[in-house]
């Protein structure tokens, strides 16, 4: 059995994107072949001008890295790391940032989502929503290209979710790529694009 199979699009840069669809129809697989973390067995995939279809491990982590955020379902959160460092963590990883560019990128992002007052916390000490306010600070510390966001409003109340979708607009607004998966009809009807 495919997860994907026969598919053939394009995505402009600038755009917002929606993938809809059942579950098991294949949107977090197609989401992960974009984003480099799963390779497509066939076919040719191009990701912010370049084919990724031939990346080994590390030159897809470096790819990553410098041009991609992800905003996963299940927040994807280091455990052992403060909010803080959770989203610092790019930043020393892929991009090494010096440390004042990574204290004011970082207190900026944490700021702008929402955060900041539980910026020392771990994430068992968060709430759902604050956690995903972690994960969107880290998805966009790297000033990334393309954001990938894996059903980012379908674990939170309906509040924290437009709160969430305000910062992915703002994102776009500003440039940004975005690429999200949902299950909700009536977000991806706000978007430039239904896949």
């Amino acid at each position: 059995m495919h997860a994907v199979r026969g598919v053939d699009f394009a995505i402009e840069p600038a755009s917002f994107v929606c993938f809809v669809g059942p579950s098991g129809s294949g949107k977090t697989t197609l989401l992960n072949m974009i984003g480099c973390l799963d390779p497509p067995t066939a076919g040719e995939l191009t990701v912010a001008g370049q084919d990724v279809t031939a990346m080994d491990a590390g030159a897809a982590a470096s790819f990553r890295g410098q041009h991609l955020g992800f905003v996963f379902q299940d927040f994807n959160l280091i455990p052992v790391l403060t909010a803080y460092e959770n989203v610092e963590f790019p930043l020393i990883m892929v991009q090494r940032r010096s440390p004042a560019e990574r204290r004011k990128r970082v207190r900026d992002l944490l700021n702008a989502t929402g955060i900041a007052e539980q910026a020392d916390k771990r994430p068992h000490e968060l709430s759902g929503g604050q956690k995903q306010r972690v994960a969107v600070a880290r998805a966009l510390v790297t000033y990334p290209q393309l954001v990938l966001a894996d059903e980012p409003t379908g674990n939170l109340d309906t509040k924290t979710g437009d709160e969430i979708m305000a910062l992915l607009h703002d994102l776009h607004a500003k440039g940004g790529t975005i690429v999200m998966v949902t299950h909700e009809q009536y977000i991806a009807e706000q978007h430039d694009r239904t896949i």
